[in-house]
Parts: C-alpha cells; structure tokens; sequence
C-alpha cells in the first residue's frame, strides 16, 4: 500500500476513460453493464485512488444491512454514545454517518471519500432529531447527496465507522447511496438477524464481496437466546456452502431489555468482539495492512474481469447504433433511388397534374399548369417520406435497441420526429423555393431573347417544370420550350433546373433522414470508448506487473 505515483496515474485515466462510457440502447444486459459502470467509478473515486494516494488514512469501516438488521443501534453502541438516529420507523436512516476520533476529522472532512457527498456536522452535544429540521441547516433538500460526520473520542484513532442507508431500501436513491457507499469501505460489516439471514438481499450483498475479495465482516443481530447455537450454526453452513467460511463471524442476541435505560445502546459485552476485532485492524500494523491491502488487491484484480465485460457492453452499443442508423440510410436511399425512377417514369404527371398537361394550353393555363406540377411532387415526396418511415418503424420494432427510439410522427415526444404536418410543410416550403428559383430562370432567359420575341417567363417556367417532371409522359414539353427559346437555350435551362431538382430532392430526403438520425446521434455512442477501456486497462496491468 506504498505510494505509487505511476499506479494511481494508471488508475486515474482508467476512471476517465469509465466515466466517458455511454450506454444508453436498452439492450439485453444494459442494466448489469450499467451498474457495473457505477460501481466502477465508485469504488475508483470513493476507495482505490484515495486509499492508494492516502494508504495512512484512518480504516473505513461501513456498517450495511437491510432495513431492520440494528445498523444504526450497532454503530451506537461500538462509538458508546447516539451518533446515529435508531428508531421503529423504516428507513431510519436517510442520511449517512460518519463516526471517527476528533484527531481522524480532517480525513474526512473534505472530498478525499465520498467526493460526490456534501459534508455537515451537527454542534457539540446536540443529537440528531428525525423528527426536526434538517442538521444541514440551508441545503438544498437532496438527502442523498449529503454525509454528516461527527467525531467521538470514544472510538480509537485510526478507525471510521460508516452507517450507511438500507440496501433493500424502499426509496431508490437510499439503495444507490448505500451501495456507493459500500464500495467505499476498507472492510464491509453486513449486518443481517436471525429471521433475515437467508434473504436474497444481504446474500447478493456477500457474493459481490466474495467477488472483490473484500475485507469482510457478518453480525447475526438480534438472535433469540434459545435459538443462538443452532442458528449461527445454519448461517455458518450457509456462509461455507458460497464459499465464505472463512468470513469472521459475530453473534449479538437479543437483548430487550438493553434499551431499558433509554440510551437505545447495546451492552458493551454484547459489542465487545466486533469491536476488539475492528479496533485491532485499525491498530495493528501487520491487520490493518492485511484488511486494507486484501481489499485494494481485490478491487484492482476484479477490474481484469469487469473492464472486459464492460468493454463488451460498448461494443454491442456501438453496433446496434451502427444498425439502427444503417437502417434510416438504407430507408432513405432506396426511397432516394425510387423517386428518381419514378420522375422518370412521369409519376408527378398524374392526377390533377395530367389534366391540366392535357388541357394546356387551350384550357389550362401556364401558372394552373405550373400549380399543379408542384403539388403532384409535394404528395410524391411527402409518400416517399412515408414509406421511408414505414420501413424504419417495421425494423425497429424487431430490434430491441430501439426500445426507447420509436418515434411516431403524430405528437411532440422529446427527440422525435415531429408531427405529420410539420413534415408536409418542410416539404412544400422545399418545393415551393424551387419552383421560385425556377421561375427567375426562366425569365432569366426570356430576358436573353429579343423583346418582340420572347415567350412569357411564367410559360417558360411551366414548360420547364413538365419537361423536368413529366418524364416519359412529357416529351412534348421539350419540343414546345425549344421552340419558344430555341433549342440551346432549352438545353441550358434544362441543365440548371434538373441541377436545382436534384438539390431540392437532396434536401428534402437528406434532411428528413437526418432528422431520423438525431435521436440516435444524440447517443454519443462512439466506437472509440470500447479500445480505450482495453488500452487503459493494459496500461494498468503494465505498471501492477512492474512491481
């Protein structure tokens, strides 16, 4: 547990790299890679890097249990005084303690633990009241992002107990404060009692000790007398069968009438093991050594299974984004190609479109002409569009990435598509500023000929637009323009307007396929995260290797 620069450096830019990872597609197997990411950044924030920077600091001892198991009387009674409030009403306790030796206060109270955590301390000689206001004074009402500390000279130098919030908690927040606060913890005390001791809780409590290698502690509290022998003796089977024997055990009985005197503390004979057992780790150079290296060594070790796993997990992000994405492209550039073909095939020239091609220009005029072409490709985008979404919807509902990404276009949901009509009218605003663009071309050109000869530019316009998306259906057009602007002139404008079609065409499928995209760019879910967690993890291996 020397100090070792390069080591915590190593470790320093692994937790950076941990922190940068983004895992926000409902796979299979998110939930557990995402507590696995928080997990990791707090046992790097809250124990590795400062139990490695401060290898000196005092033991931190966290008290956990489920609700009910006596943490709070426990703490109680091993500081020999209330420092933590105990009561009938659950959960008791909301607000973490810290208990340490007045000389032990300035490790504590700044950020080298528990960073995350704001610091208060109630006055001397005053005892927390559950019941009045909050000990914080003006704060800003978050429970869960506060630590009280509190000195007592009872307890030996060297030794913090942490009495941390129920990990079965009713109120998420206490169940995530109290397993942050777990992965603080130099030794891990489980507090569990005699009806309680097989539940999956404090059991899953145990595994993920076993796991770590962590400096592990059980108190079976509140043990009937007539049951103690073969109780303990269950809960000690049950302990070897996962693995466990070896975990120092501690058996409180209950004692009701320990609270007679109204201090709500146990016996000190009750107390007197675990805290001979804690006080010796904390004071013995060669235990404490033992219990604060175990689990450093731990935590370190587990990382070549967890970063892996976690490295896993990005990947599978990555590709599924890479999927859901593909899936919008290939939507959008088939639709792309399609209404390509179907310009070619006259599509636009259908409908009311065709009666007024057939009408002009002896019932139709060149503006009614030119109205209606215009509409005639509003409605081929606007099915286009459709048929893109259409697809992407059918694939996303078999993905189950998509789980939070399946926007409908028929209300204002937080990152979605928008409604129907806001997408017809991006549309006809496209089309319409091509029709204008259009028009001053074609006057453009009108304006090259002689005045006494040249053709409306609003007939130039309407020709223009039938030879453009007319199609097969419109080979008329081409001859009619020539013949009003001469043949180079056709050419020339045919060339521009089929240019500006293709922008305006672009710009409408692009940009809807893009407003598809921006939910899922909106991810940050990048290939570079996966190779970075691997490299920062080699880098670490390199320097534990170099000792």
């Amino acid at each position: 547990m020397d100090v070792r620069p390069q080591l915590i450096d190593a470790l320093t830019a692994l937790r950076d790299r941990v922190a940068a990872v983004r895992l926000p597609l409902p796979l299979p197997g998110v939930e557990r890679a995402r507590q696995t990411r928080s997990e990791l950044l707090a046992q790097l924030d809250d124990y590795l890097v400062p139990r490695l920077k401060d290898p000196e600091a005092p033991l931190l001892v966290v008290i956990g249990g489920s609700t009910g198991a006596g943490k709070s009387t426990l703490v109680n009674s091993l500081v020999g005084c209330r420092v933590s409030e105990a009561g009938v009403l659950r959960p008791t306790t909301r607000t973490p303690v810290l208990v340490c030796h007045p000389d032990d206060h300035h490790w504590f109270a700044g950020a080298r633990v528990l960073p995350r955590l704001t610091r208060v301390w109630l006055p001397p000689g005053q005892t927390p009241d559950p019941e009045g206001p909050d000990p914080r004074g003006a704060g800003d009402g978050q429970d869960d992002t506060v630590l009280r500390v509190e000195t007592a000279a009872t307890l030996p130098r060297g030794l913090a107990l942490l009495d941390a919030p129920d990990i079965d908690s009713l109120v998420v927040r206490n169940r995530a404060l109290a397993a942050e606060l777990i992965c603080a913890a130099d030794v891990w005390v489980l507090v569990t009692t005699a009806s309680r001791y097989a539940d999956a809780v404090p059991w899953h409590m145990l595994r993920t000790a076993k796991e770590y290698d962590a400096c592990l502690v059980t108190v079976l509290d509140r043990v009937p007398h007539q049951v103690v022998t073969e109780v303990s003796r269950q809960y000690a089977a049950l302990l070897t069968r996962a693995g466990l024997g070896g975990v120092p055990r501690f058996t409180i009985p209950e004692l009701p009438e320990s609270t007679g005197d109204g201090s709500g503390l146990l016996p000190a004979t009750a107390v007197a093991p675990l805290r001979a057992w804690l006080t010796h780790r904390a004071q013995d150079p060669a235990a404490r050594q033992q219990a604060v290296g175990r689990t450093a060594c731990g935590v370190i070790d587990s990382l070549d299974v967890r970063m892996p796993e976690l490295a896993g997990a990005v990947s599978a992000q990555y590709a599924a984004a890479v999927r859901l994405t593909g899936t919008v492209e290939d939507a959008y550039a088939k639709e792309s190609s399609r209404v390509r073909r179907r310009l070619a095939d006259g599509a636009v020239l259908s409908g009311a479109a065709r009666t007024r091609w057939r009408g002009y220009p002896l019932y139709s005029t060149a503006g009614e002409l030119l109205d209606a072409l215009v509409e005639s490709l509003v409605t081929l985008l606007q099915c286009s569009v459709d048929a893109s979404d259409e697809k992407i919807r059918a694939t996303w509902r078999r993905d189950p990435a998509a789980g939070g990404l399946r926007f409908e276009r028929t209300g204002r949901e937080a990152g979605g598509w928008g409604p129907a009509e806001d997408v017809q009218g991006r549309i006809a605003v496209a089309v319409r500023r091509w029709r204008r663009v259009l028009e001053e071309l074609a006057e453009e050109e009108a304006q090259l000929l002689e005045r006494n000869a040249a053709p409306d530019a609003e007939t130039v316009a309407a020709l223009l637009a039938a030879v453009l998306l007319g199609g097969r259906r419109a080979r008329g057009a081409g001859e009619q323009l020539a013949e009003r602007i001469g043949a180079q002139g056709a050419v020339r404008l045919r060339d521009k307007g089929g240019a500006l079609l293709t922008a305006c065409l672009d710009q409408v499928l692009h940009g809807e396929r893009d407003r598809r995209l921006t939910p899922l760019d909106a991810l940050e879910v990048a290939p570079e995260p996966q190779a970075e967690l691997i490299a920062a993890l080699s880098v670490l291996q390199r320097e534990r290797s170099r000792r």
